[in-house]
């Protein structure tokens, strides 16, 4: 996380000042280069310098001074200290509290970006540091393990962050060969799983939602054939419909002749029997004289 701090610092163009009281220099570079890190070239820039000592080199009051005269030699814009705890071997914890409030006070007055970690025991209160300085820190980060059914993985949680909205889950943190990578762990059905537990879930999940998926798709398809078949058998209802209404057309304009016709013959039978004067003029033609 310091390494990363560091390189991010560096990449924007800021001088980066690395207090380390566990490694060496040389140590953090070929450390980090396992993690695709390249902090080297950040040396041989001068935007990175790396001050490495042992906390009990000399006493708390000579950190400081130490912790001053490099600061205001390098002039850095981001400052780290890796990590604080250790120096709890040169003094006593109310002593190392008021070292580190002296100095996280300088370096606010300064405007410096700062970097500080602390090594937490296992089963304390995530709430509480030994150095008791958690009240001044604006962002608190907080790495531990997470132990899962016979694995051991990462999590990255945000404590606090001062002044700015951010996230309250649980994150994976993952070391890979492009440096840190943060992952969503799994979180669904009340618990919680990391790693391959988290993958085998997920791998679970995806094969379930295929599988919904296809049976979504199957029967979208069965609905799709029904509603063919349902128009082709409208369809042919109407054609049958459509045949038998051209046929009856068909048959009431015959009907509607032949009245016609039965009509006009029911005329010439009514002039006959009464014997008008157009059945009069067809007798006497028949008989070769003049009518009357």
């Amino acid at each position: 996380m310091s390494a990363t701090f560091a390189a991010a610092a560096c990449l924007r163009g800021e001088r980066c000042l690395y207090f380390a009281f566990e490694e060496s220099p040389s140590q953090i570079i070929r450390n980090m280069s396992s993690i695709g890190m390249d902090l080297e070239r950040w040396v041989k820039k001068g935007l990175l310098k790396f001050h490495s000592a042992r906390p009990t080199l000399y006493g708390l009051e000579m950190h400081l001074v130490t912790f001053h005269k490099v600061i205001e030699e390098f002039k850095p814009q981001v400052f780290i200290v890796d990590p604080i705890s250790n120096l709890s071997a040169a003094g006593k914890a109310s002593e190392v509290k008021s070292i580190l409030t002296r100095l996280i006070d300088y370096l606010k007055m300064k405007k410096i970006s700062t970097f500080l970690t602390d090594l937490t025991h296992f089963g304390g209160s995530l709430e509480h540091t030994s150095e008791e300085i958690s009240s001044l820190i604006d962002t608190w980060l907080l790495l531990r393990d997470i132990e899962l059914k016979g694995e051991r993985n990462r999590g990255l949680y945000i404590l606090k962050s001062r002044g700015m909205a951010h996230s309250n889950q649980i994150q994976e943190f993952l070391l890979t060969n492009q440096g840190i990578d943060l992952v969503d762990i799994y979180t669904g059905s009340g618990e919680v799983l990391t790693g391959s537990a988290r993958a085998v879930q997920e791998s679970e999940e995806k094969a379930s939602e295929q599988a919904r998926r296809s049976e979504v798709d199957r029967r979208l398809r069965e609905q799709e054939r029904k509603r063919k078949a349902m128009e082709a058998k409208i369809a042919a209802l109407r054609a049958e419909f459509d045949s038998e209404s051209e046929e009856l057309n068909l048959m009431a304009e015959e009907e509607r002749k032949r009245q016609t016709v039965l009509a006009e013959d029911r005329l010439k039978m009514a002039d006959l029997r009464k014997g008008g004067p157009s059945a009069v003029r067809r007798s006497a033609r028949r008989r070769g004289g003049k009518g009357a």
